[in-house]
This record gives structure tokens, sequence and C-alpha cells, in this order.
């Protein structure tokens, strides 16, 4: 929603995969939140930890979507049920809303329907998500790079 935990992490998570492939030039990334109360801000101190302690470094600054998004990218990915329902929202075409999907409808090794929020939650709720979008991850990595050009 605010853009300071779970869509930071998954874009650090991915950033990571295709700098591990070596994909980082061929693949744009970035993450938004449906609301603009944290714009400008670098994600929640927590989950830099959290992150920090997987080796990742979080720097990605807040911003909010703008339906201009769904001409940039040619997919635009939620992590729950109210995410997908405010992205549904601001699309303004049958093409805008087929780019609309759920992140852990990638997800290969854990069963889950929606990525949680952390925010509120203690420790193990960070640790969850990471280890859940770094699962999702690797699924939307392997489903983009099978799919012919």
């Amino acid at each position: 929603m605010g853009n300071i935990c779970r869509s930071p992490m998954a874009e650090g998570v991915f950033k990571r995969i295709l700098h591990n492939n070596r994909k980082s030039d061929l693949i744009k990334i970035d993450s938004a939140g449906l609301i603009a109360y944290h714009a400008g801000e670098l994600p929640d101190q927590r989950m830099r930890m959290h992150a920090s302690n997987r080796g990742y470094h979080l720097s990605h600054i807040s911003r909010p979507f703008s339906v201009s998004d769904f001409e940039k990218f040619d997919l635009i990915i939620g992590m729950d049920d109210a995410n997908i329902s405010g992205l549904k929202n601001k699309a303004r075409s049958q093409e805008h809303l087929d780019k609309i999907k759920k992140m852990t409808d990638y997800c290969t090794g854990i069963d889950a329907n929606e990525v949680p929020d952390p925010y509120y939650g203690g420790e193990a709720g960070f640790e969850y998500v990471i280890d859940l979008l770094e699962d999702a991850c690797e699924g939307l990595y392997k489903d983009i790079t099978s799919k012919p050009d």
C-alpha cells in the first residue's frame, strides 16, 4: 500500500535474481504504492534491517503508483487482494487489466494467497515476507524467462 515494506523488498529480491542471472540490463523493475503517504521515504527501517541480514540493500524511494505505469511495464504485480482491487480500479483498459497479477501466483514452494503486510507485526512477519518474496520472485523469473520474446 505505502511502498515501504513488501514491494521494495520484492524489488530488491528480483533485482538480485536479475543480477545473478546477468539480466539486469534486460528487465526494468520498480515498485510503487497505492497511497502516497510515505512518498519520498526509504523502505521501513525494520524491513531494511531484515533485508540487510540476508544481504539485500534496499534503497528504493517510495512513490505512488501512476496510471502511466500501465504503459511503462508489462506486468503490474500486487501483494494482496486489496492491492489487486486498487490496481484494477486504476486500469483504463482491458490491456491494463491483463497486466495485473498477484505476487503469490508465482510461488513454487510456499502455499500462500497473499503477501501479508508485516508493518504492524513482529520480527517473524518480516522474515516470512522475505521468504515468501524470495520464492515468488524466483517463480516470476522462471515464468518470464521461459516465454518466447
